[in-house]
């Protein structure tokens, strides 16, 4: 019997393929977080981008408490962007627009009578991250991309531990969080130690 009209299965029919996919779409939030920062760490940036993420990944979790709406916090990945963008337009530091919005959405949460624990822990945090993050990009370059590569690793334990809670952000969120700030802080931490003195 003739058998050589039939097609071969794809890499995605085998057992084979079918695993591999299946860890892609269980797996994406990890691997878009290593995507984005082995993209960050190869464009060259600057103490500056990474206090940026810093606050912004603070930011994210903040809204998601003060507006009680995990997904919140996967709109606020793109929309701390613009409010960064935004503030540099109107001729305000990245930060003070931050603070802003950061007080507004505290507002937001007592008006809206949201649980107040999880709103105090990421107004908290918020500061304290956001703090080192400012405190970053107003020292000496080499101790302000050391501050914030400690700031932003150190980030990534908020983000493992709201992810085994499974609290305030998506599992998804904490994910992407923890495979970005992670390897991106220490990268941030080694590229200081290297580099030369133009730094």
């Amino acid at each position: 019997m003739d058998t050589s009209h039939r097609s071969t299965p794809t890499s995605a029919e085998t057992p084979a393929g079918a695993g591999r996919w299946s860890v892609v779409t269980r797996r994406w939030p990890s691997l878009l977080g290593l995507a984005v920062a082995t993209a960050v760490l190869a464009t060259g940036a600057d103490r500056e981008v990474l206090s940026i993420t810093v606050a912004v990944a603070a930011l994210c979790y903040l809204a998601a408490a003060a507006l009680g709406r995990p997904w919140v916090a996967w709109a606020v990945v793109g929309g701390g962007g613009i409010v960064v963008a935004a503030s540099e337009l109107a001729g305000v530091p990245w930060w003070a627009g931050v603070g802003v919005v950061a007080a507004l959405l505290v507002i937001a949460g007592l008006v809206g009578g949201v649980p107040r624990a999880p709103l105090a822990a990421q107004a908290v945090a918020l500061l304290g991250y956001g703090g080192l993050a400012v405190t970053a990009v107003l020292v000496a370059p080499r101790v302000g991309l050391v501050l914030a590569g400690l700031a932003l690793a150190a980030h990534g334990i908020w983000d493992v531990v709201h992810y085994r809670r499974d609290e305030v952000v998506p599992r998804s969120l904490a994910e992407f969080c923890v495979l970005l700030d992670v390897p991106l802080g220490l990268g941030f931490l080694v590229l200081a130690t290297v580099a030369g003195p133009q730094l």
